[in-house]
């Protein structure tokens, strides 16, 4: 499997504003989410975790009852001796922002 291409800045702030409530913190593609309760936290890290394993592409994550807070980086980027943002990141960010949408529009 080949590894992903590290994004260029321009590429990064085109693919940002396309996100809503994210935002670059310490290098990370950083997010908090906030639930109505434990059950609809797990329930979402759960579908995040399907399409992680997925994109073989894991997220760094903190979960304290009804709160996520997510912190995504590629660190197997190509060409590359540290971790940087790579499309991979944009990918599952998505992927969690329309899971969010759709769990709160219940």
């Amino acid at each position: 499997m080949s590894r992903p291409k590290a994004l260029t800045s321009n590429e990064i702030v085109e693919q940002i504003s396309k996100l809503s409530s994210w935002e670059l913190k310490d290098t990370k593609l950083h997010r908090e989410y906030v639930f109505k309760n434990f059950i609809e936290a797990f329930s979402f890290m759960s579908a995040a975790a399907l399409k992680a394993e997925k994109l073989d592409h894991h997220p760094e994550w903190f979960n304290v009852y009804n709160k996520v807070q997510i912190d995504l980086i590629t660190h197997d980027v190509e060409d590359r001796d540290s971790p940087a943002l790579s499309c991979l990141d944009f990918e599952l960010a998505r992927f969690m922002e329309e899971r969010f949408t759709e769990g709160t529009q219940r």
